[in-house]
């Protein structure tokens, strides 16, 4: 399995997994991902990363029911389009098993922190990495740990480094 992350802080404390740092933002991930996803062939991906919350606790876990692409607008209408993928369901399966408590929702996609409008949590790469996967035809899963309510204008409140560390826990039980 290929570890996924936009960061080298998120896979820190990553130990016995490849892994792959693709960049920051939806379209460097994707672009980044079908690139190595083409050159190592991988079985399975996991996309892993810190994410904001809206009303789940800091350090919360999320296993994400789909990717949900925030930043698509349709020209013809100039209303927001939404676009989505899905995880490969077995995966999804395999990793709730190894982390029951982990909320299982939709996570939201955007290059702009609070932007990910419609879903509770939301991040820059997981729309990206799983549809570069879909197109390849490799299983895919993001996880993520909430390090802050994306609303939250003080810095100092988020928890990026026990975020870092409980991403490390998390794979470690899989």
């Amino acid at each position: 399995m290929l570890v996924v992350a936009a960061t080298e802080g998120e896979l820190a404390h990553v130990r016995g997994y490849e892994t792959f740092v693709c960049g920051i933002g939806p379209v460097e991930a994707a672009l980044q991902t079908a690139r190595v996803v083409a050159d190592r062939r991988p079985d399975a991906v996991l996309q892993v990363g810190i994410a904001g919350g809206r009303g789940l606790a800091p350090l919360s876990i999320v296993l994400g029911s789909e990717a949900v692409y925030c930043d698509v607008i349709d020209a013809s209408t100039t209303l927001p389009r939404v676009d989505r993928v899905e995880p490969d369901a077995a995966l999804l399966a395999r990793v709730r098993e190894r982390l029951p408590e982990a909320h299982v929702l939709p996570i939201a996609t955007s290059g702009k922190v609070g932007a990910g409008t419609g879903c509770d949590v939301e991040a820059m790469e997981g729309f990206g990495v799983l549809r570069a996967c879909a197109l390849a035809g490799v299983p895919a899963v993001e996880l993520r740990v909430v390090s802050n309510a994306p609303d939250e204008p003080d810095r100092s409140k988020w928890r990026f480094d026990e975020a870092f560390e409980l991403l490390g826990t998390c794979l470690a039980r899989l």
